[in-house]
């Protein structure tokens, strides 16, 4: 009789266990319909959203949901503690009110997009859900071009919204949902720690400018794996923009098995750095139909180093001259900023300078990349000190013309130089440089020959350069021979 009270008791303490635990989880559940989200297409959301997200910050935190259906909403921000929750079916649309975004994503520098959905000083912050943000990139675009949109001119504020800013956050996980369509950059994470980006679809349109897929500004301790990726601009981009300077160097990132298809750069380092970019590991990633495939674009006081790109298939071609970049599978640059008058000049400088300077390159390495291309790789720097240490071990450079763009072109925008120069197609083409090393790599060329296909490898004002069981002959052997 005694162990069946004794039983009948555990059994009503588990029960109100069990009954307190799905209290509580019902207590940190907010959908956002509760607080008046309507999916129907018209009603701004934003409230409702802001609402949500205010009571589960408040108490304590827990989940958003965002259940199924469109619902449209100007900018909102997030909060600590806080699972935004995009379920299945569901869809948050940016609205299409230019007059909602005036919130700079660049503090005093209105010129350059305004923040949609925002966080500022955070921990404990989680995007997820197997739904969908849609950034209504198009509304915010002018007339459609060939291979791009006419950017809408504006006086002071750019109203085109990035699509996710967060600025000073602790303990990031964006993971299982699809971002899209984003009007201006679409990820952006300035001065950020320990975060976690995996399996997200990224889809913006390749013809909307500046729609950079993943920004990471300034930040620290990042993790990308297993995403799809399609951009406009950049897919992937590390940088240290000067509006967000105090935020420190940008290091400790991997990046692994992701793929991307970009109309500019698909993982790009610069070519804003005002401080550091160090400690990076790229690895097991394929690039698609891409203008550029691996970039390092340092154009400012800030210095790159330390990086290793390894296990890589790079698939890339010739666009427009309203897109940087010429085709490089794999390019290396480091300049001076160009000081032309534009936009956002002002903000490209130190505060009072009107010339900048360029930081070194150096400790760079390349592993086992695999090149399909109409260009080759491009290393070049405004002297021979400022790139130093890149070394190519297994590198497989295919070059083939694919389009009608003309080719015999390398671009080095935005840059104090000359920006698009006219030069051989070779498979490595060095330029001002120091210590390059080349081992057990190729280069082979296509049927499609122009004339200004050349040289396996062409090389001028390098300081120690090595190359060891370099595999290839000139584009027309009959007529040019190899240069060392």
């Amino acid at each position: 009789m005694i162990y069946r009270k004794l039983s009948y008791l555990a059994a009503f303490v588990v029960v109100i266990l069990i009954t307190n635990i799905a209290f509580a989880q019902a207590q940190h559940v907010f959908n956002i319909t509760k607080y008046g989200a309507k999916a129907d297409g018209q009603t701004d959301n934003a409230v409702a959203l802001q609402k949500a997200i205010d009571a589960c910050s408040l108490s304590g935190g827990g989940k958003v949901v965002v259940p199924a259906g469109t619902y449209v909403a100007g900018p909102f921000s997030l909060k600590s503690h806080v699972e935004l929750y995009v379920d299945h079916g569901a869809k948050i649309l940016a609205s299409a009110d230019e007059k909602k975004y005036t919130e700079s994503a660049f503090r005093a520098n209105k010129g350059e997009g305004t923040i949609w959905i925002g966080g500022k000083d955070l921990v404990d912050v989680t995007i997820s859900g197997g739904g969908i943000i849609d950034g209504n990139g198009i509304a915010f675009m002018g007339k459609e071009l060939d291979d791009s949109y006419e950017l809408k001119p504006f006086n002071v504020v750019d109203p085109r919204p990035h699509l996710l800013t967060l600025v000073n956050c602790k303990q990031v996980h964006i993971r299982d949902l699809t971002v899209c369509n984003s009007a201006y950059w679409t990820i952006h994470l300035a001065g950020c720690n320990d975060v976690v980006i995996s399996g997200i679809t990224l889809l913006n349109s390749v013809k909307i400018r500046n729609s950079d897929g993943i920004d990471l500004d300034h930040s620290k301790n990042v993790r990308i794996s297993d995403c799809y990726i399609e951009s406009g601009d950049d897919c992937i981009c590390l940088k240290n923009r000067r509006e967000y300077q105090e935020y420190g160097a940008c290091e400790n990132i991997v990046i692994t098995n992701c793929t991307m298809t970009s109309s500019s750069c698909a993982i790009k380092i610069g070519s804003e750095n005002v401080d550091r970019i160090s400690h990076v590991l790229i690895n097991n990633c394929i690039i698609k139909n891409s203008n550029r495939g691996l970039g390092i674009q340092n154009r400012d006081e800030g210095t790159v180093s330390d990086v290793v790109f390894s296990n890589i298939i790079v698939d890339a071609h010739l666009f427009s001259d309203v897109w940087w970049g010429k085709a490089e599978p794999i390019y290396v640059t480091a300049y001076r900023r160009a000081t032309t008058a534009n936009k956002d000049a002002g903000w490209r400088l130190p505060p009072g300078e009107k010339a900048g300077k360029v930081g070194e390159v150096k400790n760079i390495y390349f592993t086992n990349i695999k090149c399909q291309s109409e260009n080759g790789v491009y290393i070049s720097g405004e002297s021979s000190d400022k790139i130093n240490g890149v070394y190519f071990d297994n590198v497989d450079v295919r070059i083939n013309k694919t389009t009608n763009i003309p080719g015999g072109i390398y671009d080095r925008r935005p840059a104090n130089v000359e920006g698009l120069i006219k030069a051989n197609t070779s498979g490595f083409y060095l330029d001002n440089a120091t210590n390059i090393v080349i081992r057990n790599s190729s280069v082979t060329w296509g049927i499609n020959r122009p004339p200004f296909f050349a040289h396996a490898l062409q090389s001028q004002n390098i300081i120690n350069l090595k190359a060891e069981s370099l595999d290839g002959e000139a584009a027309f052997p009959n007529f040019l021979k190899i240069v060392k």
